[in-house]
């Protein structure tokens, strides 16, 4: 939910900054706003005013208000550029009765306030009891939930170590364990904190969370796991910055890369804080030569408004002056470095790095189903994204290279013929890399390319007509498990992986195929492992949970995996070999998998499984999507995401037992999973109910 979404990339990417109580909102939020920033964070209520919702006097008379009265500002305004904060004196949970009731009336009045106004978000205050379970606060924010549709809200949380890593840095640096740093307050696990509110509050997908930047920050991994989160915003403290040498504020490295990464998914950030850095404002430059200023300067446009002329000299930017303006300037820094280095990089690693971005862009966090290869006929867009991937294409041209000449020798190049069929050949382009590999090794080929898909046999044909194949390729239409072939083939050639390596049915298919290939013949692919690991994503869990039923509850999806968290690397479930040694083939399989969690990473919460695979098409030849051994600039694949139908909130350092099976029936294959420990779940999917792939 971006605030003041700009067009252009010269700004910081909805950066926002904390305002004081102002009676004037509208003069004190075009001021920052001529600053640069997209939005302003600013007071429902005058600070200090401690009083119960409004009570409308007996005898009539006009209410004496208390909170902003300034409704001359129109609602794309309060929407658009004001997050609203709710007073931090709030404390439902506090131990005086009293408090507590006046604090729950007034946590209620402030939000139907700012509801009333149109605020896209307001700010909640850190709770005050966090040690006793802030539960009334939650039962606070849950029931005002309730009552909205659009408007979020932001809970704001200091960002910290887990508790446990914090014994082990004390203990390794005994010398600072009286400091600040290991306070009781700093001890407790807000992350803990955090997942309890969440689930009290039935993870709705208006409440979110916005930290509070430490100067010293956590480790990486206490810091990702927050972005698994619904992670709005980043309340960063001008304290938190340092000064160069010419006296400007800078961040440490270690706040440039979180800063970075915030930007890159969409989390906003919040200045906050009075100015720590005084920078004398930039010496008065002379006026230019008096000709008329460009259109596009702040003259014209200004001139434009008033209905007047443009001038004949520049006027300086009035936001320049602003005392926050360098603040501003490092985030716009850190935002076009962040671009520039994108396109940097571009240049470097060339046309594939960037095509892969621009796929894959489109798809992060969104959840698609798996193809049904055998039930249907993709579509021709379908096949031409898959054409894109110049990776894969050379990978196997790779593997049918090396197989030619492991299988002809030299000296019998030019009286052998080597047999080749592509089974699932789509729209032709493994037929493509396979020629490429004969003529790049001198060996005689005789390809034969099967499809059942009516449509993308004119395709192939096309392509075998303006290349000048037709004695060489031999176009076959019909299922590869129903083809009678003239002859066996040396190489059978496939492309029937999935995202979890088997769940397009390759091991059916290629089972089925094997018949066509020579006793001693070459599969590529020769093997494939499918892999797992249990992970957090609030964002994908929530958009199943917005199903409503339990079909898609119980459905693996693919997924371009960008704001998820790995509980624990991937492991792997299982393998199929090609040709099969197993006669009759039974591809039924059950795996059960236990995940180690240190205590160190803390509380976790598990939303479901990430699935990849690795496959070896020929030697040392392979194809992977397993994170570690991800095969660079290949984007044909996405991981899998199997979800739970509710997500389990893991005590730190607890292991994942997980178990997971594949099922195979007359005429479908499907995918069962559970988790056992330490919260043990229904099994997922039992009988393929809800998902299936259809032989």
């Amino acid at each position: 939910m971006p605030l003041g979404k700009r067009s252009d990339f010269g700004d910081a990417r909805y950066a926002g900054v904390e305002v004081n109580y102002a009676h004037d909102i509208a003069g004190a939020m075009q001021e920052y706003l001529l600053c640069g920033f997209d939005f302003v964070l600013a007071p429902l209520v005058q600070p200090g005013h401690e009083q119960p919702a409004l009570q409308l006097p007996q005898d009539g008379s006009a209410v004496t208000p208390v909170i902003r009265e300034e409704l001359m500002l129109t609602s794309a305004t309060w929407g658009g550029q004001i997050v609203g904060k709710v007073s931090s004196w709030i404390d439902p949970d506090s131990p005086e009765p009293e408090l507590a009731q006046r604090s729950a009336a007034a946590l209620q009045q402030e939000l139907s306030w700012a509801a009333f106004l149109g605020l896209q978000a307001v700010l909640l205050p850190t709770p005050q009891q966090q040690h006793k379970g802030a539960f009334n606060f939650a039962q606070v924010v849950n029931q005002a939930l309730g009552g909205l549709s659009h408007m979020a809200l932001w809970l704001q949380l200091p960002m910290t170590e887990p508790p446990a890593a914090q014994q082990q840095q004390q203990q390794d640096a005994p010398a600072v364990a009286n400091s600040s740093s290991s306070s009781s307050s700093s001890s407790f696990d807000w992350f803990e904190y955090w997942c309890t509110l969440f689930t009290l509050c039935e993870q709705s997908s208006l409440l979110g969370v916005a930290l509070v930047v430490p100067p010293d920050l956590p480790c990486k991994r206490a810091v990702a796991r927050w972005l698994a989160q619904p992670l709005k915003a980043l309340l960063l403290p001008t304290s938190v910055f340092t000064t160069n040498k010419r006296g400007y504020p800078i961040l440490s490295k270690a706040h440039q890369e979180l800063l970075s990464t915030a930007y890159r998914h969409n989390v906003q950030v919040v200045l906050t804080g009075e100015p720590l850095h005084k920078v004398a404002p930039a010496p008065p430059q002379p006026p230019p030569p008096a000709t008329p200023a460009p259109e596009s300067t702040i003259a014209a446009a200004a001139a434009a408004a008033a209905g007047g002329d443009v001038l004949p000299f520049a006027v300086n930017d009035p936001g320049e002056s602003h005392v926050l303006r360098p603040y501003w300037e490092y985030l716009c820094y850190l935002f076009r470095r962040l671009d520039g280095g994108a396109a940097q990089e571009q240049v470097e690693a060339g046309y594939r790095d960037y095509l892969q971005e621009q796929v894959e862009a489109g798809y992060r966090d969104y959840l698609q189903a798996p193809l049904q290869p055998l039930q249907d006929n993709l579509e021709s867009q379908t096949y031409e994204t898959f054409e894109k991937d110049v990776t894969k294409y050379a990978c196997y041209q790779a593997a049918v290279h090396a197989a030619l000449l492991d299988r002809v020798p030299d000296d019998k190049a030019e009286e052998t013929v080597t047999t080749l069929m592509v089974v699932g050949a789509g729209r032709g382009p493994l037929v493509r890399s396979s020629i490429a590999a004969a003529r790049a090794t001198r060996r005689k080929l005789r390809v034969y390319a099967v499809e059942k898909n009516p449509a993308a046999i004119v395709h192939i044909q096309r392509m075998v007509r303006c290349e000048g194949w037709q004695e060489m390729v031999t176009i076959v239409h019909t299922d590869m498990r129903e083809w009678q072939p003239p002859e066996l083939a040396d190489i059978l050639v496939s492309e029937l992986l999935g995202s979890f390596g088997d769940n397009e049915l390759s091991p059916e298919c290629l089972d089925g195929a094997q018949r066509l290939l020579k006793p001693g013949g070459i599969s590529i692919p020769a093997s494939y492992t499918s892999f797992l690991a249990p992970v957090t994503t609030a964002k994908l869990w929530d958009a199943v949970r917005n199903y409503k039923d339990l079909e898609h509850c119980e459905t693996p999806y693919v997924v371009k995996f960008h704001r998820h968290y790995t509980l624990s690397p991937p492991q792997p479930v299982f393998t199929f070999v090609h040709p099969n040694p197993q006669q009759p083939p039974d591809n039924n399989r059950a795996a059960t998998l236990r995940f180690p969690r240190p205590a160190e990473e803390g509380v976790g919460v598990l939303h479901g499984f990430a699935g990849y695979f690795e496959s070896v098409l020929y030697k040392d030849f392979t194809l992977n999507t397993h994170p570690p051994t991800h095969t660079p600039n290949m984007f044909s694949w996405f991981p899998i995401f199997f979800p739970l139908r509710e997500p389990l909130t893991l005590p730190a350092g607890a292991d994942v037992i997980t178990h997971m099976w594949r099922k195979c029936g007359k005429h479908k294959v499907w995918y069962e999973w559970a988790v056992s420990e330490p919260v043990a779940c229904p099994i997922h999917n039992p009988g393929g109910r809800s998902y299936y792939v259809g032989l």
